[in-house]
């Protein structure tokens, strides 16, 4: 039997489609020596970028990372981090929920100030760091998979090409006219797939193992139609008739290269669809649950319930609930290569 080829969602695809941004907080920061961030706004994720001046970004668990002019770096909360003009200077601003700033008192900090559109920060100087940054308010605008695979803190250095989007990004901050807000919540979910297309694509750094597996003769064509048609009724037989294996060595080689059985895989992979569909659409629980593949809004919202720890409509109610991993379980910092 032949391996089939569909023409569906890769797995590539389908990380990179979940950060959507919705009304994300962008801002140019203008920071004169001495400066200290203190984040603690516990967002689930953060980009910045230097558009001048370096900065030391300093999480509290790993090393110090350099910053220089055209790096980007991505930070995933909701774990507080530093951020710097050197590794040695104490804490001057505290940033809280809501993007609250306050002053730490004795270290002669002046209250920042209001700089223009979505600028914020001292008077610019010849000496002045200017820092861009935009963050994710909602763990539901990057994907809790996405968000559960991707390092503590990835860093990719300078690059041709980079230029023309930080500058575009820059330039469309500093506008405020009508419809602004959607054109840089893309603007922003561009520059991050950009960083995470070069983290997937890098090897030894830490890629989710779907993604690995894809390009596995029998894994990959099978993840590829759980991705196309995750509402056809799936079992480990059926699908590795499709794909041209054994149903135990489909599931033994599923199971060793992305880490889950296949029907687990299928099973959090169309609650992850669901949970895009309550946040993005207004289709009843119903309806959803029949595009995803349950039978039953009952059985949805039961599966719902015990994985996302809410119900259906709470989650479109509420939101995401936002759950921190333990602190000797938080991963590593990746530096991707020039």
């Amino acid at each position: 039997m032949t391996s089939p080829r569909p023409h569906g969602r890769d797995v590539l695809a389908a990380l990179l489609e979940s950060p959507k941004a919705r009304g994300a907080f962008l801002l140019t920061s203008v920071l004169n020596p001495l400066w200290s961030l203190r984040i603690e706004d516990r967002a689930p994720l953060c980009l910045m970028t230097m558009v001048r001046g370096d900065a030391w970004v300093l999480p509290d668990r790993g090393e110090p990372v350099l910053l220089r002019p055209g790096d980007v770096a991505v930070v995933r909360g909701p774990a507080p981090y530093t951020v710097a003009d050197d590794p040695g200077t104490p804490v001057r601003t505290v940033v809280g929920p809501g993007q609250r700033c306050t002053t730490v008192p004795g270290t002669g900090a002046a209250e920042p100030a209001v700089r223009g559109v979505r600028a914020w920060g001292d008077d610019l100087r010849e000496t002045s760091s200017v820092m861009l940054s935009g963050t994710y308010q909602e763990p539901g605008e990057v994907g809790r998979r996405l968000l559960d695979a991707m390092p503590g803190m990835l860093v990719r250095p300078a690059r041709e090409g980079d230029d023309a989007l930080v500058g575009l990004l820059a330039a469309e901050m500093s506008k405020d006219e009508p419809g602004q807000e959607p054109v840089l919540d893309r603007l922003l979910d561009l520059l991050l797939v950009s960083v995470l297309r070069t983290w997937l694509a890098a090897p030894g750094t830490g890629a989710p193992a779907c993604y690995r597996a894809q390009g596995d003769p029998v894994v990959g064509p099978a993840l590829r139609l759980l991705h196309d048609d995750p509402a056809h009724p799936w079992t480990v037989a059926s699908l590795a008739a499709r794909v041209g294996a054994s149903r135990a060595g489909l599931a033994r080689r599923f199971t060793a290269l992305v880490g889950e059985p296949p029907m687990a895989y299928l099973a959090n992979w169309r609650l992850a669809l669901a949970a895009d569909l309550l946040r993005d659409t207004d289709a009843t629980v119903a309806a959803v649950a029949r595009q995803v593949g349950y039978s039953t809004p009952f059985a949805l919202s039961a599966a719902f319930k015990r994985v996302r720890g809410v119900s259906p409509r709470e989650y479109r109610t509420k939101g995401p609930v936002t759950c921190a991993r333990p602190l000797d379980a938080q991963p590593r910092t990746v530096v991707l290569a020039p």
